[in-house]
């Protein structure tokens, strides 16, 4: 089997390799930036579907490495917004919880860049099918109807045969140039200085969006929006929203202090001793490729978009899209060895339709909401209420909640049934065809106990809704009830699938069976054993 070819070593290409590598696919990653990154400024957020699809490529220890929330709040001047109360997120290695606390959302995790980079590539270095080329460069390619061929330069100069190519290699990348994509978009939609600090501020654990903040003192430069977000080992990152038109003003270092002396004084009454770690200067951009597939070529990550205004998440996103291709790629990689299940080029399309349209989706809500929060007139905004009515705008995309945050809904998906269109989606849950669906404590065939989200990125995955299942061992209903033929059904399906079986899901009664895609998506619910269903189910999801 050829392997495929990972242009870019980064956050996303790396998630994809190891991704595939869970499919059983090797792949070639090129590194043109060596191994792993300096320390630096750039942190990322992400919500817990990503932390999860970390946990089970290889990367356990992310959440330890990145910092938990205990609460977010918004701020406007002395005004509270709004305020939101996290449940921890679970340990990787913790046993599911019997009682979790469904009325307080699950924090966002949030780690330093290179941390999350330096781990993703030792669990690549570690896995026999990953194989690295440090200094080496994507250069041209080629394609025919049987491959792909990449020429590189760099240390590593050479010539690559792959069965398929994904562009993961940043916002200036080469393979996004070589397939003739053009990337359209606003330049410097937003403007932020950001610094990362070690200091002891009066509300630990908490993260906050200050609109506004009071002025510190006579003569002190007002700021518009500052946001506090913290890390690990008592360090937080800063930001400040810079005023527009403000590009040619140099950040100096002396700006930069005034700054942080000035909103530490706001929040804790005087400036208490601080280390300055870092600081950098950033611009926001929006910017979305025309096409994220060219024959057998497909980029992914900051190379397919680019977002980040309004707290939105281009690193989570990214790896969304890993996770979405990857068992893709894997279906067609190994489609001459199965032969079950004709596999037509909608399977792959379908990577397009899917991310595509949920990243614009983001970019198209950022244009709406940024007239709404960006507006002048500190006053008349507070006087009208357009604040208060505005706050979730200003918090979504940190929040993961929202247009701005909450995980993509597929529900034009070629992969996705359209309603009534078909017989599959019969039963009733919380969750519509196309959305993901909920982390539910699950029992697999053997009799292990897990969460629903650690059994995913390697086959579909079948859910039985059985009450009562996690009072007996499975060896006493394995053989009873609907277990036998759904077994059965399960072991006869076009793609390699796994049935589990968990006592209760929202919304869902006993007996539902939910056929679930490998990167998490619901494809359909269904009302029983009905093996014609799961079948249809099954196609649907390869494509047909």
């Amino acid at each position: 089997m050829d392997p495929v070819i990972v242009a870019g070593a980064g956050p996303v290409g790396l998630t994809l390799a190891l991704a595939l590598a869970r499919h059983d696919i090797p792949t070639v990653v090129l590194a043109p930036d060596g191994d792993v990154p300096p320390d630096g400024p750039r942190t990322v957020v992400l919500r817990p579907d990503t932390v999860a699809l970390l946990c089970r490529l290889g990367y356990p220890h992310a959440a330890d490495d990145g910092c938990t929330w205990t609460s977010w709040r918004t701020l406007s001047r002395h005004q509270e917004l709004l305020r939101v109360d996290f449940a921890p997120s679970p340990s990787p290695s913790s046993a599911p919880s019997p009682c979790p606390d469904l009325d307080a959302p699950p924090s966002p995790l949030h780690l330093a860049q290179y941390r999350l980079q330096r781990g993703l590539w030792a669990a690549a270095t570690a896995n026999p099918l990953v194989q690295l080329i440090p200094g080496c460069r994507l250069h041209t390619l080629e394609q025919d109807n049987h491959g792909i061929t990449a020429h590189t330069r760099g240390d590593g100069q050479t010539s690559l045969r792959g069965s398929f190519l994904a562009g993961c290699d940043g916002p200036r990348s080469t393979a996004r140039k070589l397939l003739g994509v053009r990337f359209p978009g606003r330049t410097a939609v937003d403007r932020y200085a950001v610094a990362i600090l070690r200091v002891k501020l009066p509300f630990p654990g908490e993260a906050r969006l200050h609109r506004n903040p009071p002025s510190p003192g006579r003569g002190a430069r007002r700021e518009r929006e500052v946001t506090a977000r913290p890390l690990p080992d008592g360090l937080w990152r800063l930001d400040w929203l810079l005023p527009p038109g403000s590009r040619t003003e140099l950040l100096t270092p002396d700006l930069m202090i005034a700054k942080i002396r000035d909103i530490l004084t706001v929040w804790c009454g005087d400036v208490p001793a601080y280390d300055f770690l870092g600081s950098a200067e950033y611009l926001v951009h929006q910017r979305l490729a025309r096409r994220w597939r060219v024959g057998r070529a497909f980029l992914a990550g900051d190379s397919a978009h680019l977002l980040g205004t309004l707290g939105t998440q281009s690193v989570d996103e990214g790896l969304r899209d890993a996770d979405n291709l990857a068992w893709k790629l894997a279906l067609a990689c190994h489609q001459p060895t199965r032969g079950a299940l004709h596999l037509p080029g909608g399977l792959l399309d379908s990577y397009q339709a899917e991310r595509r349209t949920a990243i614009g989706s983001r970019l198209r809500a950022a244009d709406q909401a940024l007239p709404l929060v960006r507006r002048s007139g500190v006053r008349r905004s507070i006087l009208s209420g357009g604040v208060h009515k505005n706050a979730a705008l200003l918090s979504d995309g940190n929040l993961g909640t929202g247009r701005l945050g909450a995980p993509p809904v597929y529900r034009a998906s070629p992969l996705t049934p359209a309603p009534g269109g078909n017989k599959l989606a019969t039963a009733t849950t919380s969750t519509p065809a196309g959305a993901p669906v909920d982390d539910v404590p699950v029992t697999t065939l053997d009799g292990t106990r897990t969460q629903l989200r650690r059994r995913l990125g390697r086959n579909l995955l079948i859910l039985l809704v059985a009450p009562g299942t996690d009072v007996w061992e499975s060896k006493h209903w394995l053989k009873a009830g609907l277990m036998p033929p759904l077994i059965e059904a399960t072991s006869a399906l076009p793609l390699p699938a796994e049935l589990v079986v968990t006592e209760a899901y929202p919304g869902a009664a006993a007996h539902a069976v939910l056929v679930i895609r490998p990167d998490g998506h619901l494809v359909a619910a269904l009302t029983g054993c009905h093996p014609a269903e799961l079948h249809e189910a099954a196609e649907l999801i390869g494509g047909g």
